[in-house]
């Protein structure tokens, strides 16, 4: 447990590091977690711990000049949450088994749902787009860089995890049609 959990909080260091925008562990770790822990409550609450908590660091350490005052949450992180969450199911129920194409599958499937929904956020009710189906067009196309960045991040990020958890932390996936 220790060591899978240590192997989380790791991977959310990588927000801290110099990086291209949404090329990060976030993806991964959720996967991860979704993946290898068994008790329900642990593997939403440890990654959800990480990602908040490195939140308010980036929100008031950070970027601290660009808020009045402290920031709790930033602003849409409902739709990053709830793509986060979906992005545990995606590990829990959409790999079956740890191969590359299970993993590949589960990594493009959370990044664009990731994509979907924070554009979707990004652009309701935002006076930068017009409110209309060619605003939510537009805010899509805007974020494409983002989703070839997410996607990169999630996979590269996957392998190391899950790479990390076999060969480092001698932990044994098991099979989830077995489990």
């Amino acid at each position: 447990m220790k060591s899978k959990t240590a192997i989380l909080i790791a991977a959310i260091a990588t927000r801290f590091i110099p990086h291209l925008p949404n090329f990060t562990a976030i993806g991964a770790t959720a996967l991860f977690a979704g993946v290898v822990f068994k008790d329900q409550i642990k593997a939403f609450l440890v990654p959800f711990a990480a990602l908040f908590l490195s939140d308010l660091v980036i929100n008031n350490v950070i970027y601290a000049t660009y808020n009045e005052g402290f920031t709790l949450f930033t602003k849409g992180f409902g739709y990053i949450y709830f793509a986060f969450f979906l992005t545990v199911l995606i590990g829990q129920i959409g790999i079956k088994k740890i191969n590359t194409k299970h993993l590949l599958g589960a990594g493009l499937s959370s990044a664009v749902l990731f994509y979907l929904l924070t554009n979707f956020g990004a652009w309701l009710g935002n006076p930068l787009y017009a409110q209309n189906f060619s605003g939510l067009l537009m805010s899509y196309a805007v974020g494409l860089p983002f989703l070839l960045n997410q996607v990169l991040g999630t996979v590269f990020y996957g392998a190391i995890l899950f790479g990390s958890a076999y060969v480092f932390a001698g932990y044994r996936f098991r099979s989830v049609a077995s489990a």
